[in-house]
C-alpha cells in the first residue's frame, strides 16, 4: 500500500518537478526512519495485513521558521536569579552581591577635622546659630510688644491742655485717663500762704516747692484720697478743695489739712511744652 502510494506521488512531482520541490523521497524516507517495522524492497504484499498502528502518520512534523516571527519567548523567566516584577532597589535588596562596584568620583569623602573642610564647617554652624537667636529674639519682642497698651490706650494716656484761657484764681478741670484733673493758676497770695503752713502740722507733710514745677500753676488729680469722690475745688475752710461725702479740707497746695482722707492730692506727671501748653502724662 505505501508502495502504490509513493509510486503515484513520485508520477505526479514528475510533471512539476521545475516548478515545485520533490517532498516524494523525504516522505518515503521518513516513513522508513519512523516505522518500526522498516519496509525493504523484497516485501510481498502480505505487508499489507499490518496493523495501522504499526506505521506513524506520513505527515513530516517539521519545524519551519517564518520570517518576522521569534521562537522564543520574549519574556525572560529568571535572569541571573533576579526577582521580576518588583522595583529595582528591593531586587537588588534581595539579591546582593559583590560583584557592583560604584563609582566614588563625584562622592569623594574628607575625613573628619579635615582642615579644608574647618573653616566652612564654621561659617555654617555659627550663621545657623546666629539665625536661631535672631528668631529667639523676634519671638520674645513680639510677645513683650504684645502686653504693652494699644495706639487707642496711648492716645488717651497724654493729654495737652490751653492755659492761656484760664484767669488767675480760678481752677479748670480736665479728663486725663478717665480721672478729672484740676488746673488751678495760683495768685500770689496763694503761693505765699501755700508756702507759710507749717510741715510738723500736716498729716502728709510735704512742701509746696515739691509738689509745683511752677508756683503760679497746681495741677492734681481730683480724686479724693480716702473713698474715692470728687472735692469741690475754691471750697473748704483752706480755700483749696472741700470733699462733701466725708468732709476732707484740702489746702490751696492740695494738701490734706482735715477730715478723714489719709494722703494728699495725687500730683500727675506734666511737662510745660511753652508759656501757654501744657501736657499731662
Amino acid at each position: 500500500m505505501l508502495r502504490v502510494a509513493a509510486r503515484r506521488l513520485s508520477s505526479l512531482s514528475s510533471t512539476d518537478s521545475l516548478r515545485r520541490p520533490n517532498y516524494s523521497a523525504a516522505i518515503s524516507t521518513a516513513s522508513s526512519l519512523l516505522s518500526p517495522h522498516p519496509i525493504n524492497a523484497s516485501a510481498d504484499s502480505s505487508s499489507d495485513d499490518l496493523p495501522l498502528r504499526s506505521f506513524p502518520s506520513l505527515t513530516p512534523h517539521f519545524h519551519i521558521p517564518s520570517r518576522g516571527f521569534a521562537s522564543d519567548s520574549l519574556t525572560p523567566s529568571k535572569e541571573h536569579n533576579l526577582v521580576l516584577d518588583v522595583p529595582a532597589t528591593v531586587a537588588a535588596v534581595k539579591n546582593p552581591t559583590s560583584k557592583i562596584e560604584y563609582d566614588e568620583y563625584n562622592h569623594e569623602r574628607y575625613p573628619p577635622g579635615d582642615p579644608s573642610k574647618r573653616a566652612f564647617a564654621y561659617f555654617v554652624l555659627t550663621g545657623g546659630r546666629f539665625v536661631y537667636a535672631s528668631l529667639i529674639r523676634l519671638l520674645i519682642l513680639k510677645f513683650v510688644l504684645s502686653m504693652s497698651a494699644s495706639k487707642d490706650v496711648l492716645a488717651m494716656a497724654s493729654l495737652e491742655a490751653d492755659l492761656s484761657s484760664i484767669e488767675p484764681g480760678s481752677t479748670v478741670t480736665v479728663k486725663w485717663r478717665g480721672k478729672p484733673v484740676f488746673i488751678r493758676r495760683r495768685t500770689e497770695d496763694d503761693i505765699k500762704l501755700a508756702n507759710s503752713v507749717d510741715l510738723n502740722s500736716l498729716r502728709d507733710p510735704q512742701p509746696d516747692a515739691e509738689r509745683v514745677k511752677n508756683p503760679e500753676w497746681l495741677v492734681v488729680v481730683g480724686v479724693c484720697t480716702h473713698l474715692g469722690c470728687i472735692p469741690l475745688p475754691n471750697a473748704g475752710d483752706f480755700g483749696g478743695w472741700f470733699c462733701p461725702c466725708h468732709g476732707s479740707h484740702y489746702d490751696i497746695s492740695g494738701r490734706i489739712r482735715k477730715g478723714p482722707a489719709p494722703y494728699n492730692l495725687e500730683v500727675p506727671t506734666y511737662t510745660f511744652l511753652d508759656e501757654n501748653k501744657l501736657l499731662i502724662g
